[in-house]
């Protein structure tokens, strides 16, 4: 199950006031007030009253000054039952016709951001839903909103295809592909923008590019001034056998192990890869250290970092194997994962599977002992405020 990803995609251009600025490798930073959202999927928190969201579909990145439109409400998250009806009530359409994409905790006043596309197609639209500390949801509106985008270069192709024993598949890269009940399917996600982080006053953005070694890794000053062609990674797959260039990271956090700043990825199939900050240097090739395998047949779709009596944990939610906890404490001990491995075998960082949590399609945390997730039921979604496990 090689060249996969996660599906979150997000926003694209057009503004009132539009201004151009030239960058590396012609990628214009574009600047203006009213962004135009074609599709609006993850989010990433930034610096004060500063949100990113990716547009996987036209495969760029916003940040938005949202300080102000936030303002009101309030402080915190209340859980809030069968969410996507409401939601779909404040947008005047039913529950068939909008996809919450992102769930996003907002520091300055721990209300949840979610981000919705209402409609199918050329048709659809976005829409920035908060949820605050009463319950009570709120449209907010970007009309206002200044922002500032840049694209990212060497975009992948819409499709490209994989081969598995005797059969290949086509694998959509982008939010528009056409529906898939295979497997393979199932599994995958949106590949061009997959997660992102702030962190160190720099922005880290995942997906593929149309290069041979296909998986990116970039690093992006904020204010966005450019935008390189990012660094190749590569990992061992100990449940796959086989070294990967085409798979995209799916979801990561920035931690230090050791002293030492790293990204903690995982992929498809849920390998746990580090790799050292320092070596993520625009067009170089770098292989990650495996320490762990969560499982084949399963995606990673969120992932946080919290403390608990004393010890640090990675909280993952997956799309076919529940919510998987991990301690850190080990990260720099365990012996790297360098030949195939059976997953029962239980090698390098070994997760526990949370029961109590169920159909949790994103996660964020809320405060020190609590998290915010989106958990699908039989017949609603509800976001929910739980205490961290």
């Amino acid at each position: 199950m090689r060249h996969v990803t996660r599906a979150l995609s997000l926003v694209a251009t057009v503004a009132l006031g539009l201004s151009v600025v030239g960058v590396a490798q012609d990628r214009p930073v574009t600047t203006g007030i009213g962004p135009a959202f074609k599709y609006f999927g993850p989010l990433a928190a930034g610096p004060a009253g500063v949100v990113f969201a990716a547009d996987s579909q036209e495969v760029s990145v916003y940040a938005l000054e949202v300080g102000a439109a936030l303002k009101g409400g309030v402080p915190g998250t209340r859980s809030v039952p069968a969410i996507d009806q409401k939601i779909a009530a404040l947008l005047g359409t039913d529950v068939a016709g909008i996809e919450i994409t992102d769930a996003l905790v907002y520091p300055a006043t721990r209300n949840t951001l979610l981000s919705v596309m209402r409609g199918k197609g050329a048709s659809a639209s976005p829409a920035l839903v908060k949820v605050d500390g009463a319950g009570t949801l709120t449209l907010v509106s970007l009309a206002s909103v200044r922002y500032s985008r840049v694209a990212i270069p060497n975009p992948p192709p819409k499709a490209h295809q994989v081969g598995m024993g005797d059969r290949k598949y086509t694998i959509y890269n982008y939010p528009d592909r056409p529906k898939d009940d295979s497997m393979v399917g199932r599994i995958l996600g949106t590949q061009t923008i997959t997660d992102m982080a702030f962190d160190a006053g720099r922005l880290y953005v995942t997906g593929l590019s149309n290069e041979e070694f296909a998986s990116k890794l970039r690093v992006i000053d904020y204010p966005f001034r450019s935008v390189s062609r990012g660094t190749s990674v590569e990992i061992w797959h100990g449940a796959h056998g086989q070294f990967e260039t085409r798979s995209p990271v799916h979801s990561f956090v920035p931690y230090t192990v050791k002293g030492e700043r790293n990204i903690i990825a995982s992929y498809t199939c849920t390998p746990l890869v580090k790799f050292p900050v320092s070596a993520l240097k625009p067009g170089a090739d770098v292989r990650g250290v495996t320490i762990g395998e969560f499982g084949s047949g399963n995606r990673p779709l969120d992932m946080i970092v919290y403390t608990k009596a004393g010890q640090d944990y990675i909280l993952m939610s997956t799309n076919f194997r529940g919510v998987l906890k991990a301690p850190t404490a080990g990260f720099a001990e365990v012996s790297p994962i360098t030949t195939q491995v059976d997953v029962s075998d239980r090698v390098g960082v070994v997760p526990e599977t949370i029961t109590s949590l169920t159909g949790i399609e994103q996660l964020d945390k809320l405060d020190e002992t609590r998290a915010v997730v989106l958990a699908r039921q039989a017949t609603a979604v509800d976001l929910q405020t739980i205490a961290l496990p």
